[in-house]
């Protein structure tokens, strides 16, 4: 599950962290990379000492250069993460953007509530919470079904 109460329900001040699915590890990406680069190779090794391996090698470069760009891109966009916290008295959810930017919201928990937009919002099960005259998303990255009990968990932590 990509997030995780990182206090006890019992403390004075809970704190949730939501991330983004991380399936590819760092050893995962390069054991990719080399793979990729080895099994384009294979064709070309019939090319060996000819005139024509040199025209194929930049296209094989170019292939796993494009294969490298694009899975760094993807890394980088998984760089989200939201921290909800939760005492005695205030809500405070802190969105932090691929780019580093830090985005937050704050509202009396008394006056805090979670709503689930079941086919209206811009994706299905979408999640948000709303208070002191403003709604925000949260979990926007989760699965279908991980915003379902995302907004569960929200609606009995906020009870509390």
């Amino acid at each position: 599950m990509p997030y995780k109460w990182t206090s006890p329900p019992e403390a004075p001040a809970q704190e949730m962290r939501l991330w983004p699915h991380q399936s590819l590890p760092a050893r995962g990406f390069a054991a990719f990379i080399l793979t990729t680069f080895t099994l384009i190779l294979i064709p070309t090794m019939t090319l060996l000492g000819t005139v024509l391996l040199w025209g194929m090698l930049p296209f094989v470069l170019l292939a796993v250069g494009g294969v490298y760009f694009a899975l760094q891109q993807n890394h980088k966009s998984r760089l989200i993460e939201e921290v909800l916290t939760l005492d005695k008295d205030m809500a405070r959810l802190t969105h932090t953007t691929p780019k580093g930017e830090v985005k937050e919201w704050a509202c009396n928990r008394y006056w805090a509530t979670v709503n689930k937009y079941e086919k209206d919002g811009p994706m299905p099960q979408y999640v948000t919470l709303r208070g002191e005259g403003r709604e925000v998303e949260i979990g926007a990255f989760l699965s279908e079904e991980e915003r379902v009990e995302l907004y569960d968990d929200l609606q009995r932590s906020l009870k509390r």
